[in-house]
């Protein structure tokens, strides 16, 4: 897999767009923000200057009335030493007065052509101050700001104030130079992080995408039936939820699969070693080996055969019918003692082979609402079990309880127990324990399986109990009354 065609490098893509979008907005807004305010700065400054510049203008003319007095011009000469500002002085006609190439005499400076003030800047003057930009005079590669305004002047002999214009430029060189500098300075940091954030971005997205490669492979080999590997979930940024659901879900399916497996090969074993007993007497019997003094037997021996797999196809079709949910229950009371004594008379002989020692039928009648068919099978299974490995001599035992609603039905026997580890699997379909493998040659190992299916069924609970070496009970509890099962 191209780690670039990934998803995820998809989004380092957008993500990146929206970084660069993101500097290039801010930028221009900080480099806007800062170019405003420097130039608020330096129009201010120029406004202080020529305003000082007119204090003292009117200082003079009152002492001199001359606009062009000694005094006056050494104060032109003063206020234009820096070459950045050129200062004219019109009078109320809007013909200039003087300005600072008067004094310095310099006609080779890049200076307005100003011998008269135009009619509009005076109109504007009459009212408002000007503070801004002007090119309009100005040459316009290099415009100059300009502070404009009106003043008045009056001398000694005269106390009739006379209108007066002045206009002070200064150079913008420096703004320009500022907005430069601010974006060069914003351009080399908004690139650093840029690039910053692309290399974290990408190292990020790096993990990612190997994740996103690993979960995509993983998964095509879950669905080709390829369950040796799981899906990491200690991956940072990922969601590892999705992962252990993802490893849930093919731990079931393999479970599922070992299970239909593990099926397969039992009930081909015990298909298999029925039908070729009742293929081979039928053949000997067909022709003439088995002779006719004999066949009888054989005969008895076939039929029991042919039972065993009724009960093995019985079992399988109760177990399909439990699964999907179509078995309907015929509930009635049932008198749960009498139905676990007629059980246990079907093991009579068994029980008289290994010489066991019944306890606890002598109990009082207890009756539950139940199927009973059912149930016997549930007692059934348990009971042949119990016969099957209890010890010889053993003592078979059984306990009938009743307390608030429920009715419990234990039924105990001694003999080898079973492990932890087979109390947790004991349940399971065709499971057997390795020490009753020997012991029993004929089951599937559906019995338990089917038992707590049917007692689920009833909303019961079965449980087994069991110390290795000593005994193994189980515990069945149901409800005495249907009506007494909590809905919902």
């Amino acid at each position: 897999m191209n780690n670039y065609k990934s998803s995820y490098y998809r989004l380092l893509i957008t993500a990146m767009f929206i970084i660069v979008s993101l500097v290039v907005t801010l930028g221009v807004l900080t480099v806007s923000l800062s170019t405003a305010v420097y130039k608020s700065t330096k129009l201010e400054q120029l406004r202080n200057y020529g305003d000082v510049f007119i204090s003292c203008y009117k200082d003079e003319f009152y002492r001199s009335e001359d606009h062009r007095s000694v005094v006056m011009m050494s104060l032109y000469s003063r206020f234009s030493a820096d070459d950045d500002y050129n200062i004219y002085v019109y009078d109320g006609s809007g013909k200039r007065q003087v300005s600072e190439q008067d004094v310095s005499g310099d006609a080779g400076r890049d200076v307005p052509d100003t011998e008269t003030m135009s009619a509009e800047m005076m109109r504007h003057l009459d009212v408002n101050d000007y503070l801004d930009f002007d090119s309009s005079h100005i040459s316009k590669n290099e415009p100059y700001i300009l502070y404009g305004t009106q003043f008045f002047v009056a001398g000694q002999s005269n106390s009739t104030p006379s209108p007066m214009y002045a206009a002070v430029y200064e150079d913008s060189s420096d703004i320009n130079s500022f907005t430069i500098k601010c974006s060069v300075l914003y351009f080399a940091l908004g690139l650093a992080g840029t690039v910053i954030a692309y290399f974290l971005l990408k190292r990020r997205i790096r993990k990612q995408s190997a994740f996103e490669y690993d979960f995509m492979r993983i998964s095509e080999m879950y669905a080709k039936g390829d369950f040796s590997e799981t899906i990491r979930t200690d991956i940072p940024g990922t969601t590892k939820e999705i992962a252990e659901y993802v490893n849930a879900i093919a731990a079931n399916v393999a479970n599922s699969e070992e299970t239909s497996k593990t099926f397969i090969a039992n009930v081909s074993h015990e298909l298999r070693t029925p039908m070729t007993t009742i293929g081979g007497f039928v053949d000997g019997i067909l022709d003439g080996t088995i002779p006719k003094s004999r066949q009888n037997e054989y005969l008895v021996l076939v039929s029991k055969e042919i039972k065993r797999l009724r009960i093995l196809i019985s079992s399988m079709l109760n177990m399909s019918r439990f699964e999907s949910g179509t078995l309907s229950p015929n509930f009635k009371d049932t008198n749960i003692t009498d139905l676990v004594i007629q059980t246990v008379l079907m093991f009579e002989k068994k029980i008289d082979d290994k010489h066991l020692e019944v306890e606890g039928l002598g109990s009082g009648r207890i009756d539950a609402e139940v199927d009973a068919d059912l149930m016997q099978q549930v007692i059934y299974n348990l009971v042949e079990n119990a016969v099957k490995f209890i010890d010889e001599r053993g003592t078979l035992s059984f306990r009938f309880e009743k307390l608030d609603g429920m009715v419990t039905i234990g039924i105990k026997n001694t003999g080898e127990g079973l492990t932890n580890e087979e109390i947790a699997q004991v349940f399971d379909r065709f499971y057997k324990t390795d020490s009753s493998r020997g012991k029993d040659t004929t089951g599937l190992g559906l019995g338990l399986s089917i038992s707590r299916k049917i007692v689920h069924l009833h909303d019961g609970h079965i449980v087994v109990k069991s110390v290795h070496g000593e005994y193994t009970e189980f515990l069945v509890e149901i409800p005495e009354k249907r009506s007494s099962v909590k809905k919902g």
